[in-house]
């Protein structure tokens, strides 16, 4: 009798195979297959409220971005989101063959986003991964948010588009009239839901909003409506479509040590120039100080150059600016900034610059990707901020954080702490705004917000000038700032 050996095979391990689809799953891929002939029809039937749905989409999602859809349908919403890769994913062989033949510079497959094994198909991350309705036909929320960490890093966004729970009623009797596509029964979730899952999932809850109050036309009026008094507090729970925006759950490195470029606007500010190189802790390995002088008239251009000289152990560098106001100063200053993180420290030193180590640690931990400081948590000294200043403070805090969809307590601290590549997304993004901002704080809060950011504040004692007065009218400002609510209602809310 002869043995045969055998060399020991290489990769014997099976592939893993695909789960079978549950009772419920092949219910919904039958469904879709039905409706898959007359899925333009049905479009066509409620065009107003899809045009409106993708509008917002687009708002979300910057023009160019790469962009993962689970359950992408037909495709017809990720191609009119633009997306420089486009990768959709769907249980219906039918609306995936449309979407291939309508859409053949985008990638589509057939395949079970809840299985890992279906999701193998698909490679490498996104910078955003939608999930459009879908959220309400997955047989396990949770499981499957946890799935798509595998397409993510740091900086992907998640975003899931669904219906309200209270227009439940009004959508199954559309459905019985024939007015609206037949849906397979889906998952009981409100936004509270969706946000509680999100976060079990390992993703981090960043904002909400909610739009479409009148779903349909009504020769114009349903426009006007959404736009103008859908968004108002209250009455923005009552509408049909909601949104919540999500990013992975930080992961800390603790050898990340980046390095930061700290600017300083500074007009007539020159006895607070030294101070804000003596007083700056050395947080960070690699330190920059750029004082950017806006043409003041009391020589601190002239200081800034003495104390460059000065203090040869600091990376000083010292320029003027093009144009007025702080808002180009803070322009001028992060383009010639070399910094992983930018800060910006007003020359006026009321914000103590003792506390910018705080608004590193929490960049550099990953707590937050856009620090803004609050000088109204702690108590104050006497004469820092006056008591009208303090009221429209509140005030405008409270508007500004309705307008955003994430908690301010102070947006006129000076102090805001980015990351220098999030900053080139806001300037590259800045045409959407345009050139409004002559304080330069919202510029950067409103660009923050349009990219998805996740928004912090850390608060910090606020003291009293040592040099120099206020640059800031109460009531000449107060106006701008009026303008400036006005105008985040109409780029922010009144879509």
């Amino acid at each position: 009798m002869t043995i045969a050996s055998f060399a020991p095979a290489q990769d014997a391990t099976p592939a893993p195979l695909a789960r079978p689809l549950s009772t419920r799953q092949r219910e919904i891929r039958a469904l879709y297959e039905r409706l898959a002939p007359d899925i333009d029809r049905w479009e066509a039937r409620n065009r107003v409220f899809h045009e409106a749905d993708r509008a917002f989409l687009q708002f979300l999602i910057p023009v160019g971005s790469s962009v993962l859809e689970i359950g992408c349908g037909a495709g017809g919403v990720l191609a009119a989101l633009k997306p420089s890769r486009g990768v959709g994913i769907d249980l219906s062989p039918a609306l995936i063959a449309q979407a291939h033949t309508r859409y053949p510079d985008l990638e589509f497959h057939v395949g079970n986003a809840e299985d890992p094994v279906d999701l193998d198909a698909i490679q490498g991350t996104f910078d955003v991964i939608l999930l459009s309705d879908t959220i309400g036909l997955l047989d396990d929320c949770e499981e499957t948010l946890r799935l798509l960490h595998r397409f993510a890093t740091p900086r992907t966004r998640i975003i899931i588009s669904y219906h309200s729970r209270a227009w439940e009623p009004v959508l199954g009797a559309a459905e019985r009239l024939g007015l609206k596509r037949p849906q397979a029964e889906d998952n009981w979730l409100s936004t509270a839901d969706t946000m509680n899952l999100l976060e079990l999932a390992g993703w981090v809850p960043i904002k909400r909003e909610w739009r479409q109050l009148v779903p349909r036309s009504l020769f114009g009026l349903g426009t006007v409506i959404n736009r103008w008094i859908a968004p108002l507090p209250g009455i923005r729970r009552l509408c049909l479509r909601n949104y919540v925006v999500a990013r992975p759950q930080p992961k800390r490195d603790p050898d990340a040590r980046p390095s930061v470029t700290v600017l300083v606007p500074c007009r007539n500010e020159r006895g607070n120039i030294e101070n804000a190189v003596l007083r700056l802790p050395r947080f960070s390995p690699d330190m920059e100080v750029i004082y950017c002088e806006g043409h003041s008239r009391d020589n601190t251009y002239e200081e800034c150059l003495r104390v460059q000289a000065a203090h040869p152990e600091w990376d000083i560098k010292v320029m003027r600016q093009p144009g007025k106001g702080k808002g180009d100063a803070v322009r001028a200053g992060f383009a010639a900034a070399r910094g992983d993180i930018l800060m910006i420290l007003d020359a006026d030193l009321t914000v103590p610059p003792e506390a910018l180590g705080k608004f590193y640690r929490t960049m550099a931990e990953g707590r937050g990707e856009f620090v803004n400081g609050t000088r109204l948590v702690y108590p104050m000294e006497d004469q820092a901020m006056r008591f009208l200043n303090f009221l429209a403070n509140r005030a405008f805090a409270r508007i500004f954080s309705f307008l955003l969809n994430q908690r301010f307590t102070d947006t006129l601290c000076g102090t805001k702490v980015l990351w220098r590549r999030d900053y080139e997304q806001v300037v590259a993004n800045r045409h959407y705004f345009g050139d409004f901002d002559p304080f330069g704080d919202f510029d950067l809060i409103f660009g923050a917000a349009k990219l998805n950011l996740k928004i912090v504040e850390v608060p910090v004692r606020y003291a009293d000038r040592t040099y120099g007065t206020t640059q800031i009218s109460r009531f000449r400002h107060g106006v701008l700032l009026l303008r400036m609510v006005l105008f985040a209602w109409r780029k922010l809310k009144a879509l």
